[in-house]
């Protein structure tokens, strides 16, 4: 999967226990799914997953990871990757930007993603195979980039890994239901009846559009106008989330809690956050009993190297390189959130 800064992949074992641990939960909605990881992680363990996010390259995740069938769709994709794989070349848009105005990718990488991305632009795909052909070039590009893990800024030097030839692989697709969402938060959560709510919100000031700009041109094809050394599209100047506003986040967190019909929440955030422990267990004890677990882990790659100006110079150093994400078990039943929590804690 891509790059992504928040990603729980070190969490993911934490998280499908801590669900697991409620004992009555056949169904859940992951409300801000980014990379799928978590929902991916939830429908291989048998649950039955919603995965829902507004932009438009983090809904394609969940259609591919989430939503698609493997064992309706694995052949077909496989001839279709192998088919895209021998596109020919062709410089276009995503070169001139990201490739000769910025420095994301070589060029020779970046006339392939042009090329590919128009033939899938030129077939009549389904749903989940446009989706797993997508994601497969997103992840295909993500291996070749020259960033620190996200779209803000490029390496003053050619990464390493940039040198090296774009390839499409089959994405760890699933058999099984899902369904996979485009919607704003607060419609998701009033919209979607599960047992249970899997929330990982933005924490800061950073919005996922921003970090990940280039990921979201790809996927729409819009080919949009765009500013600044980072070629960022032109939506992300006027793009606000009360996520990315300390004075706003409390209040939209609440808005989303009252809404929900689940009987049981788990909450990931980040001890960096705009909201720290105590202010958080007062907004989810509103909805039921509260446990709370942390664990320490490594900070995202970007942070551990060090702060870089959109040209690529470093301009600040390390502060810290580990933090701790929050674990919020939360129920309507203290009998099984209790459970939940001791399932957690007993494995760690």
């Amino acid at each position: 999967m891509i790059k992504y800064i928040g990603s729980k992949r070190t969490l993911i074992p934490q998280i499908v226990r801590a669900v697991k641990g409620f004992g009555d939960v056949r169904s859940v909605l992951d409300l801000f799914s980014g990379t799928s990881r978590v929902g991916h992680a939830l429908k291989r363990a048998g649950f039955e997953v919603t995965g829902n996010d507004h932009l438009s390259f983090a809904s394609v995740l969940a259609r591919c990871y989430v939503e698609a069938d493997a064992s309706h769709v694995e052949a077909e994709a496989r001839e279709l990757l192998s088919e895209l794989q021998n596109t020919p070349a062709k410089r276009g848009y995503f070169t001139e930007t990201f490739c000769e105005q910025a420095r994301y990718f070589q060029p020779h990488n970046g006339a392939r993603v042009d090329a590919i991305r128009e033939a899938i632009a030129a077939k009549n795909l389904s749903r989940s195979l446009e989706a797993i052909a997508l994601t497969s070039l997103m992840e295909a590009a993500d291996r070749v980039d020259s960033t620190t893990g996200v779209q803000m800024a490029y390496l003053k030097q050619w990464a390493s890994r940039s040198h090296k030839d774009i390839s499409l692989r089959l994405p760890d697709v699933l058999p099984g239901k899902g369904r996979a969402l485009q919607l704003e938060a607060m419609e998701a959560a009033a919209s979607t009846p599960v047992d249970l709510v899997y929330l990982d919100p933005p924490y800061n000031q950073h919005s996922y559009l921003g970090n990940y700009h280039i990921w979201e041109t790809l996927v729409r094809w819009d080919k949009p106008d765009f500013y600044g050394v980072a070629c960022k599209r032109v939506a992300c100047r006027d793009y606000k989330s009360p996520f990315n506003s300390k004075k706003r986040i409390v209040s939209a967190l609440e808005s989303i809690i009252r809404v929900l019909s689940a009987q049981h929440l788990v909450v990931s955030f980040n001890n960096e956050g705009f909201i720290n422990r105590e202010e958080m267990e007062e907004i989810l004890g509103t909805f039921g009993r509260v446990r709370t677990v942390e664990i320490d882990f490594k900070r995202y790659v970007g942070a551990q190297i060090g702060v870089y100006s959109p040209s690529g110079k470093k301009v600040g150093s390390v502060s810290h390189l580990r933090n701790k994400e929050l674990l919020y078990l939360v129920s309507k039943n203290e009998g099984a959130v209790q459970s939940a929590f001791t399932q957690l804690t007993a494995a760690s």
